[in-house]
């Protein structure tokens, strides 16, 4: 019962902290079926034609980063990249794989105020998609 309220509340403040912030990304492995911990993620915004770094992470237990987003930063409607290192993760886990990365560009409007970037992972294919 005490490992059903752990789990409960920790559900709670990965919502609110996902609330918060207004970027936040999941990977899953395809393969397994089961998250994949420890993906290194970038995050980019286009300025003038080139991609400026402006944050960096690694997903945790549940293959997610809940927070992306620089905390210091206005999320402006811009043009943004999330590159996952999934050669790195692959290699660590000892698979081969096609893709030594993946980025996904996207746009945001302001139409809502969090994104969530999902990326269902497999050692030669992949799929993403723009998530709630």
């Amino acid at each position: 019962m005490n490992k059903l309220f752990l789990f409960a509340g920790s559900l709670f403040i990965s919502s609110w902290v996902m609330a918060q912030n207004p970027l936040s990304v999941h990977v899953l492995n395809l393969e397994s079926g089961l998250p994949s911990p420890d993906v290194k993620v970038t995050l980019e915004e286009q300025k003038n034609g080139k991609w400026i770094q402006i944050s960096e992470a690694k997903t945790n237990e549940q293959g997610r980063v809940t927070a992306l987003f620089p905390e210091n930063k206005t999320f402006d409607n811009a043009v943004y990249k999330v590159t996952f290192k999934t050669g790195e993760w692959f290699k660590k886990n000892k698979q081969n794989s096609f893709f030594p990365e993946v980025p996904v560009i996207f746009q945001t409007d302001g139409s809502v105020k969090h994104y969530h970037i999902p990326l269902l992972l497999s050692p030669y294919g992949y799929s993403t998609y723009r998530g709630n």
